[in-house]
């Protein structure tokens, strides 16, 4: 008689009772979405990994540390068996049946009356993925599929456009365009209108649809606006237009990419905003070139700073003085025209000549190269290197960590 398809079902297990019989790697992997589910957890095993030990110390679950005993499946919804005792397993197995509790068995997938299905989310939505005979590999792929397709808008499903003006303010990454965040690649994928920066991963706006509008913000026309206010107001009039809007920026939307004038602006018109944060080329690019912003015995700090304005210029912010006595890495972004006053202004403040600088130029693309210098060579160096923005430029000991050669004196 050929074996019948799994019927799915979600199940609503919030505050109902449920009991899982192992402490194991099976319980960790199964836990979580329990957890997450709201379901009164009851673990009954005498040992648990760090991870379960750490679940039930922290009261999300409740943890019998002994073997299961028969009557342990009374009053419950729902039981995982997870644990290596075969014996025990088909009487908790038998005892599920008797009482019309749905079992999952990790052992003997053919003998339980529940199968767990592959799961992943997206977007406010679960996708399973179950088979008609237990294939876990097989059911975790057509998932991986699948969530990946939603996630990066390659699978468009048709979603609920919000009902009033909305805008996200996504942070692109450094460059690559892998680096971008999930939820940023999904609101990138169901946008009408992208207005992006220079600094932006490019390579994603060539897989938008043909029917997106791309604008460059650095070519909005300014008219009696300012560059930034004109950017604001393109943002304000396509989304008060009924347009699903991305504002796409290099890096992370609040360091150094003015995201919360921008979001500040969106709530004076009454827009809400999304801001979703990006991996900031301050640690990324760094990491990137092999370079750790931190390193146990070497640095145990690191200060991010904008070289955009001189340290001789009245208008900057930064205490150079200060940032000389530190003992940590100094990452300097938009900084490389100025890195020759920058280096003058640590060094009389009393950060050594021989400090080791490296300058990462368009780093996580193909174009990434890595100029390395001293905080008493570097001015020339940029100039002899001609190395141009965008440029992340590491000053401190972790320069030299994990590299073969030595920064140039």
């Amino acid at each position: 008689m050929a074996e019948h398809p799994a019927y799915p079902v979600g199940l609503r297990l919030s505050g109902r009772r449920v009991v899982v019989l192992g402490g194991g790697s099976v319980a960790q992997r199964r836990l979580p979405a329990l957890i997450a589910a709201g379901a009164d957890v009851h673990l009954v095993s005498p040992s648990a990994t760090p991870s379960v030990e750490a679940m039930a110390d922290s009261g999300e679950i409740t943890w019998h540390r002994r073997t299961y005993a028969a009557g342990d499946l009374a009053d419950t919804w729902y039981a995982l068996i997870a644990t290596s005792d075969h014996a025990a397993n088909e009487a908790a197995s038998a005892e599920g049946e008797a009482g019309r509790v749905w079992c999952v068995r990790s052992d003997d997938a053919t003998a339980a009356t529940a199968w767990t299905p592959a799961t992943g989310h997206s977007d406010g939505v679960t996708v399973a993925v179950l088979g008609d005979s237990p294939d876990p590999r097989r059911t975790a792929a057509i998932r991986d599929t699948v969530v990946e397709g939603l996630r990066d808008g390659t699978l468009v499903a048709p979603h609920h456009r919000p009902q009033t003006p909305s805008v996200a303010l996504v942070g692109g990454g450094p460059g690559d365009p892998d680096l971008i965040t999930v939820r940023g690649r999904r609101l990138l994928a169901q946008a009408d209108v992208v207005i992006a920066d220079r600094l932006g991963p490019r390579d994603l706006l060539n897989e938008l649809p043909p029917h997106v509008e791309v604008i460059d913000a650095a070519k909005i026309p300014y008219g009696r606006f300012m560059a930034q206010e004109a950017i604001n107001n393109a943002l304000i009039e396509h989304a008060k237009a009924g347009k699903s809007v991305v504002r796409l920026k290099g890096g992370d939307p609040f360091v150094f990419g003015r995201g919360m004038e921008e979001a500040q602006a969106l709530a004076e018109a009454g827009i809400a905003c999304t801001v979703v944060p990006g991996i900031s080329s301050s640690i990324s690019v760094p990491g990137a070139a092999g370079i750790p912003v931190t390193h146990r015995g070497v640095a145990h700090e690191f200060t991010v700073v904008s070289g955009h304005v001189a340290p001789d210029d009245e208008r900057s912010l930064v205490d150079w003085a200060a940032l000389a006595r530190l003992r940590g890495t100094l990452v300097v972004l938009m900084g490389v025209d100025k890195i020759g006053k920058i280096a003058e202004a640590l060094i009389a403040n009393g950060r050594a000549p021989e400090t080791p600088v490296a300058l990462v130029q368009e780093g996580t693309t193909a174009t990434q190269r890595r100029v390395d210098a001293t905080l008493a060579t570097v001015g020339a160096r940029v100039t002899a290197e001609d190395v141009r923005p965008p440029a992340v430029i590491v000053i401190g000991e972790v320069v030299g960590v994990g590299v073969s050669s030595k920064p140039e004196a």
